[in-house]
């Protein structure tokens, strides 16, 4: 059984179309890329999955679970974290407390244990500090882990921002183009995170990605968008020989690649 199935979705602002009849089906433990140019309907379709947008026709589901009627917090309960395209980090908090904040759909105890810090929460909190340790480790953030978010260079920044959504727990993590206004060094960090996070951490992963070299790397499926519509759809390999692809995104420099 596909794990998310996103059936035939059409989303509108007022006259406009933002995905028209979009359909997906995205297995357990696959990277999948979603691709095309500024505009194509790719962050709104992370929207509608994360539950931000609700689509005007068509289904979500999500582990058997329609998703129609969820809202955010309720789909993030099911299991889908998202680290967004412009960082939405707690500046003035730490690396740590900001991976903390991920933990707060797991936290059960009530405000008065919490405020008095003993029995459950006690218990919580050693719970929950010792995941986001492990993140921090697998992260390779250690050294800035009691730093201000906001004095981080960007690279740092956008991998704390995939920390707090792994900080979440997730099975489906959502990656609105994390390697954009990075470095070449800071891209292959970021690539080598989440090539780890799909194979050690067992979580599938839906990627925005406008380097070309690194969706055709990392993913196992590729769709490519334009005007909201779907254009293509398969392997990298496919979608890299397809015509449709080249002329509307890809570009002849890389079909004359593709050729030699």
């Amino acid at each position: 059984m596909a794990q998310l199935s996103v059936d035939d979705i059409t989303l509108r602002f007022g006259g406009v179309t933002a995905i028209a009849n979009v359909s997906l089906t995205i297995e357990p433990g696959q990277i999948y890329a979603i691709i095309g140019p500024n505009g194509a309907g790719k962050t709104s379709l992370l929207n509608c999955i994360s539950g931000v947008y609700k689509p005007q026709h068509g289904r979500l589901v999500f582990e058997g679970q329609d998703m129609a009627s969820l809202r955010p917090y309720d789909i993030a309960r099911l299991g889908i974290a998202r680290a967004f395209q412009n960082i939405a980090l707690f500046r003035g908090m730490t690396v740590l407390d900001n991976l903390l904040v991920g933990r707060h759909i797991h936290m059960r105890s009530g405000v008065l244990s919490g405020m008095a810090f003993w029995g459950r929460a006690r218990r919580e909190e050693i719970e929950h500090r010792e995941i986001v340790e492990d993140i921090i480790d697998f992260l390779e953030i250690e050294a800035i882990r009691k730093q201000t978010v906001g004095s981080l260079a960007y690279g740092l920044r956008k991998r704390v921002e995939v920390g707090r959504a792994l900080a979440m727990a997730p099975k489906l993590l959502l990656l609105d183009e994390p390697m954009a206004g990075m470095n070449a060094e800071e891209k292959e960090d970021m690539a080598r995170f989440i090539i780890d996070i799909n194979q050690e951490r067992g979580i599938t992963c839906i990627l925005i990605e406008h380097d070309m070299s690194v969706v055709m790397d990392l993913s196992d499926q590729v769709a490519v968008l334009d005007f909201g519509r779907k254009l293509a759809e398969g392997t990298p390999d496919e979608v890299k020989a397809n015509p449709e692809v080249i002329k509307a995104y890809l570009g002849e420099e890389l079909a004359i690649e593709h050729v030699e």
